[in-house]
């Protein structure tokens, strides 16, 4: 090892250290591993500062909730008496990407910080297909700055109390806050015929006295029972019903919320929207970051960047990383999407470049191209956990973490084993682990369905119901209340099965007084 090449010793940094580093993991992250990333911003900040912001769901730039305080003293509680460790980073997926590193890491830690987040986390906000969809990096911390400020300015305007309150019914609805599905492309004229529909429903439910001025008495009654159906009608198209996106419906047609209260359900609906690419691809953002930040610091050792005290120094934090704890163990929690997501890159990369016969037959579109690389940055721009799962999990991998497909029914007294390490047993534990990634069959599917214009302003939610799993009754109350106190009149919930559509059980609810 020459040691005029070396970056640094020990474990001491300074900012020109830290500026030397980016410097040098991004000449081997873009010349060598070809990564496309936004410009970097990096700032350190103290143990502190690192609880506040993981406590604020992971944002550093956020507006003050009373749950976010509660979560600061447990994790606070937990970091002091050495029963859960910090995370070693944040990142934003911003333009620029914005990483945040703790003052108290080692030189080597902030290398290690640098190469996963500032260059794996950052390259595959940047170029997979969800976020390109969803997100737009350049706005996000303009968006996380203005909601920072509004919220502050309607707590003194109106009250933490009502600020507070009305988050609490937002937050409670966050997972029903996202559209799913890209929105339709509409032509112009088509948005300017449902904008003009949308002002006349506001304008018919606003104006009580332009609704209470009587017909012409030359009317006939038919004619006026036919204007009547068609304003009923235009009324429910400008609701665009039935909508998946619940907190956005509540948003735009609760008649009783005022302008700020819209706009603070629109802030959390954004944040929702948000988070949603990134719960979609956990495994392979973790498992990215993980296999390029193992990447980079093997090939700065290799280039005699860093010697051999902080190589042994990165291995033994990698290595605490990707451990995958056996399911006795106390400290088994489900499968680790850093164990899982960094095994299936090196896997990939190992098929790309030393392929076996089994390999060429389930991979035949890669296997031995000898362009890992190439391989990895397709998958990591167009796939998502669940279809990445679904397509490039291997049977040498299946193998190797010892993968089998339990079944346990409920009209069972015995666990049985579904599926083992045979052809179809393959196919079977790679399309079962593939759903638990679909957050489809995670979340409960409800939709506004119908809402009562006339008479009681009742408004109508439907749960398909997939596979009998039926809603918690407790907490389905509880989170109906927050629609209820959102919408301003009765709430009903049913619970329809999506095959035969029958009706398995309803709930009612009405806002607080």
């Amino acid at each position: 090892m020459n040691p005029t090449r070396l970056l640094y010793r020990g474990s001491e940094w300074n900012f020109d250290l830290i500026r030397r580093l980016h410097d040098a993991i991004e000449e081997v992250a873009l010349d060598e591993l070809g990564l496309d990333v936004y410009h970097n911003q990096m700032e350190v900040i103290t143990s502190e500062q690192m609880l506040d912001a993981y406590a604020a769901i992971g944002m550093p730039l956020m507006y003050r909730h009373w749950s976010f305080g509660k979560k600061f003293a447990r994790e606070e509680l937990l970091y002091r008496k050495g029963a859960q460790s910090l995370a070693y980073e944040l990142v934003i997926n911003s333009d620029p990407c914005v990483s945040y590193i703790m003052e108290e890491n080692t030189a080597t830690m902030q290398a290690l910080v640098i190469a996963h987040a500032a260059f794996g986390h950052n390259h595959f906000f940047k170029n997979n297909q969800l976020f390109r969809q969803w997100t737009r990096a350049d706005r996000v911390l303009d968006e996380l700055t203005y909601a920072k400020n509004y919220l502050a300015e309607c707590e003194q305007r109106y009250g933490i109390e009502a600020v507070e309150s009305l988050l609490d019914s937002a937050h409670a609805l966050m997972s029903q806050g996202v559209d799913r599905y890209a929105p339709r492309r509409q032509s112009l004229a088509a948005q300017e015929q449902k904008a003009k529909a949308r002002r006349d429903h506001f304008e018919a439910n606003y104006n009580d006295l332009w609704r209470t001025v009587p017909s012409a008495r030359n009317a006939s009654d038919s004619e006026s029972v036919r204007e009547s159906n068609q304003k009923t009608q235009i009324e429910r198209a400008a609701l665009d019903l039935p909508r998946e996106n619940l907190l956005g419906f509540l948003a735009q047609h609760a008649l009783k919320l005022k302008d700020w209260q819209r706009e603070v359900l629109e802030i959390v609906r954004r944040l929702a929207q948000y988070f949603y690419p990134q719960r979609q691809t956990k495994l392979m953002n973790e498992g990215c970051a993980t296999f390029t930040h193992y990447e980079i610091m093997n090939r700065m050792y290799d280039r005699g960047q860093i010697d051999e005290g902080a190589m042994l120094e990165f291995l033994h934090m990698h290595s605490a990383v990707v451990t995958q704890p056996p399911f006795d163990s106390q400290a088994y929690s489900g499968i680790n999407p850093y164990a899982l997501g960094f095994a299936m890159m090196r896997d990939i990369q190992r098929i790309c470049d030393a392929p076996d016969d089994e390999d060429h037959q389930w991979f035949p579109e890669f296997a031995g191209n000898g362009d890992a690389m190439t391989t990895l940055r397709n998958a990591w721009a167009e796939f998502r956990d669940e279809s990445f799962v679904l397509q490039f999990l291997s049977p040498r991998l299946i193998r190797e973490m010892r993968l089998f497909l339990v079944g346990n029914r409920a009209e069972s007294r015995f666990v049985t084993v579904d599926a083992i390490h045979d052809d179809s047993g393959y196919r079977d534990i790679r399309r079962q682990l593939a759903s638990q990634y679909d957050l489809s069959n995670q979340e409960p599917d409800i939709e506004v369905t119908d809402c009562d214009l006339k008479g009681s302003r009742r408004l109508v939610l439907t749960h398909r119901v997939r596979n009998g799993k039926l809603l918690n009754k407790e907490e389905c109350n509880r989170t109906l209340r927050h629609v209820a106190n959102l919408w301003g009149y009765r709430v009903k919930m049913l619970e329809t099965d999506v095959d035969t559509g029958i009706t398995l059980d309803e709930f009612d609810a009405v806002p607080m007084p």
